[in-house]
């Protein structure tokens, strides 16, 4: 007996055309999601360079759907520009985003980068304690601390000396005197380390203050184009203290203030949403107890 009659014509199914575009569709968006999770995470400018990126895209395929042939030529050679360009730009990430695949982390692409950071009281303390002594003394220092996934070289005018020693109230102190090598240009943190010292910050391009001077400019500048990170700021002139997060300037701070803001920005992610939780079940909670209540008596059940 012949199987043809069992195995069904793929040319008749009607449904499996449909079916390939859906799944070509999918993969598309989950490969654009991925893309914009590595390479646009934590930098704004980035993002919407990716954005546009996947919009010429679109507009490729949605001019070669409705035949503008000319116009698809034009936008293919934008997209092909586009990702030569984007390569060089975004070579780093790219390396990461090959390398994973490499290693077949395929579902680590999706997760990104982006989760906020912890760090424990005792090293907010070190932190403060050292700012708060630079301050008295008035000695200029900037400190740049990661807040969300990680800072890259390509992200500074220069990644300055590696250090990657313990965050100590006695090594910042030490780092920015005027008798080091190390003290022009910020440290970097991440977690309870320093990573490197003398670390060359891109300058904010925005107009400020004349009382502003250069360490205020570049703890803008870096937090102006890189969400994912904030700078403490000591100026040299007055040893008034600063805070500069996604391009703004908290000042002037007392060191308990700092302290203050540093432990509710690093603060866990459950405590936040706690608190956050508890502030809209303060106003929200009585509303639903009152609809429940309005919905379980009689007297609403016969008027419905």
């Amino acid at each position: 007996m012949s199987l043809s009659g069992f195995v069904p014509d793929l040319n008749r199914v009607s449904w499996l055309p449909d079916l390939i575009n859906i799944i070509d569709l999918g993969l598309v968006l989950a490969l654009s999601y991925a893309l914009l999770l590595i390479i646009g995470e934590g930098e704004r400018r980035s993002l919407w360079m990716v954005r546009g990126f996947i919009v010429l895209m679109l507009a490729t395929v949605v001019s070669g759907q409705l035949e503008l042939n000319l116009l698809k030529f034009l936008l293919e050679k934008l997209v092909l520009g586009s990702a030569v360009a984007m390569a060089v730009i975004f070579q780093s990430q790219f390396r990461r985003f090959l390398e994973q695949i490499g290693r077949g982390e395929v579902l680590e692409l999706f997760k990104g980068s982006g989760r906020p950071k912890t760090q424990s009281d005792s090293v907010v303390e070190r932190i403060v304690e050292a700012v708060k002594e630079l301050s008295q003394n008035r000695t200029g220092a900037l400190v740049l601390m990661e807040t969300t996934g990680s800072l890259e070289e390509e992200d500074f005018v220069s990644p300055g000396v590696d250090l990657n020693a313990e965050v100590s109230k006695e090594l910042l102190q030490t780092i920015f005197q005027t008798s080091t090598l190390l003290h022009d240009g910020a440290v970097l943190i991440s977690g309870s380390r320093i990573l490197a010292a003398a670390v060359i910050l891109p300058l904010s391009e925005r107009t400020a203050s004349r009382q502003l001077g250069t360490r205020h400019r570049a703890a803008m500048g870096i937090t102006e184009r890189i969400d994912k990170c904030l700078c403490i700021v000591v100026s040299e002139e007055t040893g008034s203290i600063s805070l500069a997060e996604k391009g703004t300037l908290n000042r002037p701070l007392t060191s308990s203030k700092l302290k203050e803001l540093l432990q509710a920005r690093f603060a866990p992610v459950v405590d936040r949403d706690a608190v956050r939780l508890s502030r809209k079940l303060g106003f929200q909670g009585k509303v639903l107890l009152e609809r429940i209540q309005r919905w379980r008596s009689p007297d609403s059940r016969k008027k419905n």
